[in-house]
């Protein structure tokens, strides 16, 4: 059972080991423990497979804590995803390795995404867009109004993602990766305020829940 997690200081070092395996221009540890003191400028979370674990189960804490996600204008709710467990974590030793993590800043009404990685061996399984789901719920739960990022212009499969979820290229940062010099596209997501756009958003979010075999919890 996939189960996303925040992320707390002491996943640092495991995230640290997680991001050199994914990108060649990790953030170093300090930086993460200094976004996770401002948690209200924030989201950084952490996904782990609890096989073990059944959906629903009093120790999986099924939903975010916050109550139910509400589509905003016309009020009907995103069911929540038991996934999203910001309930009781499960003792260091019960929990299995970190396969994935992702974060974003709160500025106002935007949500900038600035990390989403998953391990190498578990990529190919719609995990990335499990985490990119997470943060759009944590977003929406937020009352911020629009989610925009940066992509390498060579990150096709990122690029492809993202055009799924209806996010357009608005500019380029030049030489903006440290490592290589290498355009970063700035994309923006349609406004999260817009009903049309949620309900769309609201299938994506069912359909990759379906594709992982995961259930929504009941809406309350």
């Amino acid at each position: 059972m996939y189960r996303i997690e925040p992320m707390t200081q002491d996943d640092v070092p495991e995230v640290s080991r997680v991001e050199r395996r994914c990108f060649t221009n990790p953030w170093p540890a300090a930086a993460y423990r200094r976004e996770l003191r401002e948690p209200q400028h924030n989201v950084y979370l952490v996904l782990r497979n609890y096989p073990s674990i059944a959906a629903g189960s009093p120790s999986e804490g099924a939903g975010n804590g916050h109550g139910t996600a509400r589509l905003p204008e016309n009020g009907r709710p995103l069911p929540r995803l038991p996934l999203l467990a910001f309930g009781r974590r499960p003792e260091a030793e019960e929990r299995p390795p970190i396969i994935g993590f992702a974060g974003m800043w709160i500025m106002y009404d935007e949500a900038h995404v600035t990390t989403i990685g998953v391990e190498p061996d578990s990529r190919g399984r719609g995990l990335g867009e499990l985490l990119l789901v997470a943060l759009f719920d944590e977003a929406l739960r937020r009352g911020a109004g629009w989610l925009t990022l940066e992509v390498r212009v060579s990150n096709e499969a990122a690029q492809a993602l993202y055009r799924k979820y209806e996010f357009t290229i608005q500019g380029t940062r030049r030489r903006y990766y440290s490592d290589n010099n290498e355009d970063a596209y700035i994309m923006w997501s349609p406004s999260l305020r817009d009903h049309a756009y949620l309900e769309r958003y609201a299938s994506l979010r069912r359909n990759i829940a379906d594709r992982l075999g995961l259930e929504f919890a009941q809406a309350s």
